[in-house]
């Protein structure tokens, strides 16, 4: 039995040596920092180390589900998570429904250009188009605001605008590349289908109702459950950037919360005990809605 797994090895050893190096990065940079775990249950000195330092249990989850900003935080985490996926999921399905029914060639690669390109924008360049658009003195936005009659709004400014500009820039930025892999499913589409439902007098709005959403679910299913599996990990540098002490209540979530109670002032354990907390409510996440796709539609990850 040895014997033939190393013939097949040796056989395809290339594909083995091509996937060397993404096992490699998983290995040193997911699995072995999992050692570093155990500090979320300790009073980490550097002087003493991992190993030294005092084990105190559970001490600094209560200490955070108990602390007054807990609420705040799930609160706001919870409430960008759930706006981006309720606006950014959907739309690259509706975009590549829509550029799959386009005919003409130029039209289309220049729409898939367009909605592509964004994607290609730096976190930090695009952190700085928004405050440069949204400034209130020499923004566009205001500007425009300004033409037609309205007053400027200090947009970054006002806690209430913050989920918005936060979910919506990054569907701008984002959608078109979310499009490849749904216009890759709808190319696997068998043309007979569509053929047999124009012979049966089906109009293009019905085609793409009972052919084309049908045969892209498993993929819609699939990537809703891998979006639900990083609900509570909203990306913490545009969030960062954008963040300033006026809008605090409304966008500290718990990735910023970790970097200054951590980086900041030094609370390792603590920080690493909260990181912990989201993990495991990702992991929580993730494990439910797979479970759940796996029993009412066939489809999962595993």
């Amino acid at each position: 039995m040895k014997s033939k797994s190393m013939k097949r090895i040796w056989k395809n050893w290339e594909l083995y040596v091509f996937a060397l190096p993404a096992i490699a990065y998983f290995i040193i940079f997911h699995y072995i920092p999992l050692y570093g775990i155990q500090i979320a249950f300790k009073d980490f000195t550097a002087v003493k180390g991992i190993w030294g330092s005092e084990w105190v249990g559970l001490e600094h989850f209560r200490h955070f589900f108990a602390s007054y900003y807990f609420w705040s935080l799930i609160r706001n985490t919870i409430g960008i998570s759930l706006y981006e996926l309720a606006v950014g999921f959907p739309i690259p399905i509706i975009l590549a429904l829509a550029m799959n029914e386009l005919k003409n060639g130029f039209f289309k690669k220049l729409v898939q250009t367009v909605t592509y390109m964004p994607h290609f924008i730096s976190v930090v360049v695009m952190a700085g188009i928004i405050i440069s658009f949204l400034s209130p003195t020499t923004g566009i936005i205001n500007q425009v605001m300004k033409v037609l009659g309205g007053e400027p709004i200090a947009f970054l400014m006002e806690p209430g605008w913050f989920k918005t500009i936060f979910v919506l820039s990054g569907v701008w930025q984002n959608m078109g590349w979310g499009t490849i892999i749904y216009l890759a499913a709808l190319a696997g589409i068998d043309p007979q289908q569509h053929e047999a439902a124009v012979i049966d007098g089906a109009n293009r709005l019905q085609r793409v109702r009972h052919i084309n959403i049908p045969g892209i679910m498993p993929t819609i299913i699939i990537l809703l459950i891998l979006n639900v599996g990083s609900f509570m990990a909203v990306g913490f540098e545009k969030v960062f950037l954008l963040q300033n002490p006026i809008n605090m209540e409304s966008s500290d979530v718990i990735s910023t919360f970790v970097y200054r109670s951590g980086l900041l002032q030094g609370q390792y354990s603590f920080s690493a005990a909260v990181g912990l907390f989201n993990a495991i409510i990702n992991f929580v996440l993730l494990m439910t809605v797979n479970k759940i796709a796996k029993r009412t539609s066939q489809t999962s990850l595993w």
